[in-house]
């Protein structure tokens, strides 16, 4: 019988590794993410099972806690195919590359502190290094269409389709056959929510065997996206009537873009007051870029956009800021500011700088527009810290911090179930990518509305299929 087992993302929220193992002796990878947050120190810890067995390395999507360990996986022996879509592929590029960067200056920082009490030997190197993220580039790869089914060989297809989380995000359908019977299993990825600020709405799924189903929000339902958009316009003009500035951590893929599409719209009604918007991080800069190559991949309003003024995301108050230097001289513009800087868990980038500079000021505003890892440090804010230490140095809290979870990119609790109720066959359902006590409270609405049992998949757990 074929298995499966969970080796991240299993009880959290990060770290996305699910292993098939196929009776014919196929290897099915789903996802090699990264931890984050609390749970980090996993990703020096082996992966549970051996590299070198893994025919093909299939990605939902291309944040870091889904690819983040490829590197580390081709390190240890990978040597099988890739399968995803294109765009994924370079959106993981500029994630593992961004990544691979912040640690190796978070090594140099680390051992330099070390060598002044004589326990450099004790530094662990960077996970991986940028050489080792362009040799993920030069695995064999099959890159995918949505609706297009691949065969893999040895009985064994599979089909990617829309996701609507980020660009290139997909829903993958493993479709095979054992002891006479096909059999379906379904990864939902990250389902996206049903704002449709930039991508579209997910493609529906009518049947799967087994599905494996994110619950990131499976305890809870998102404000609308146009309450969303009224409560971010009031914290800009309350802000901006006090003359002070608004920072939005942010993450660099689909949140960014999101942001810019509304401020855009908001331009355009006439309600954004007269400011300056700055896009304060380089990986999303790059980001954005690939967002507009990829733009038949994206919703009609972005594509409205682009056919009219030749950019979904441009509009007269946005500055893009890619030197340092122009990074540095937002510290002098006083007022009436809006800066958008990574990281969108606040555990490393820009973002730190304009924290150190603002947020000890009330007239500021911290507006947090995506969920927050347990251990990270926009978790702490969100949470009601009154102090947090940047750069060595203790920082008050004295800005207002505003938490605005309509423009998140996962589905919600209603979301996800609906989702599911569209399937016309599904038999069994697997609760991943959640924290253990809202995947509890999820798993209670799944048999009250859909009368259907679930199971909480635990780390390393072998699952028959």
């Amino acid at each position: 019988m074929a298995t499966l087992q969970s080796y991240g993302a299993a009880e959290v929220v990060t770290g996305s590794c699910h292993l098939l193992q196929l009776q014919n002796g196929i290897t099915l990878l789903i996802d090699c993410g990264m931890f984050q947050g609390e749970v980090e120190e996993r990703n020096y810890q082996t992966f549970g099972f051996n590299p070198e067995s893994v025919d093909f390395l299939l990605l939902t999507h291309g944040h870091l806690d889904h690819v983040g360990r490829t590197p580390k996986l081709i390190k240890e022996g990978f040597k099988g195919t890739i399968v995803t879509c294109q765009s994924t592929m370079d959106l993981a590029e500029v994630v593992m590359l961004d990544s691979a960067h912040l640690m190796k200056e978070s090594y140099k920082t680390r051992y330099k502190k070390a060598q002044r009490v004589g326990k450099e030997k004790e530094i662990r190197e960077a996970l991986y290094t940028e050489s080792d993220v362009r040799a993920v580039y030069r695995c064999p790869m099959i890159f995918v269409s949505y609706d297009e089914q691949i065969d893999l060989g040895n009985g064994i297809f599979v089909n990617f389709k829309n996701a609507g989380h980020i660009l290139g995000s997909s829903i993958i359908q493993v479709m095979f056959e054992e002891n006479g019977l096909k059999k379906t299993v379904v990864f939902s990825g990250d389902l996206g929510n049903d704002d449709e600020l930039v991508m579209p709405l997910p493609d529906t799924v009518e049947e799967a065997n087994s599905l494996f189903i994110e619950s990131t929000y499976g305890d809870r339902n998102h404000k609308g996206v146009k309450e969303s958009d009224i409560e971010l316009q009031q914290v800009i003009l309350e802000t901006f009537k006090n003359e002070g500035n608004v920072l939005i951590p942010s993450f660099a893929i689909e949140r960014t873009q999101e942001i810019l599409c509304l401020l855009k719209q908001m331009y355009e009604r006439g309600e954004l007051p007269v400011c300056q918007v700055f896009l304060d991080s380089p990986m999303a800069i790059r980001a954005t870029e690939i967002y507009k190559k990829y733009h038949e991949e994206l919703n009609e309003c972005c594509n409205r956009f682009l056919e009219r003024d030749g950019t979904i995301f441009d509009f007269p108050y946005l500055h893009y800021t890619l030197r340092v230097q122009d990074s540095m001289e937002i510290n002098a513009e006083e007022s009436r500011c809006i800066i958008i800087a990574g990281a969108g868990m606040c555990n490393g980038g820009r973002i730190l700088q304009h924290f150190k500079h603002r947020l000890w000021n009330e007239k500021n505003a911290v507006v947090f527009v995506g969920y927050q890892v347990q251990g990270t440090l926009g978790r702490k804010l969100v949470d009601g810290a009154k102090k947090i230490k940047i750069y060595g140095e203790d920082i008050i809290v004295k800005a207002k911090v505003h938490t605005i979870n309509g423009f998140s990119a996962h589905a919600d609790q209603n979301g996800l179930i609906e989702w599911m109720g569209k399937f016309k066959k599904l038999d069994k359902i697997f609760l991943i990518h959640g924290e253990r006590d809202k995947q509890e409270i999820f798993q209670k609405e799944i048999e009250k509305r859909l009368h259907k049992k679930s199971h909480i998949v635990k780390h390393g757990e072998k699952i028959g299929i």
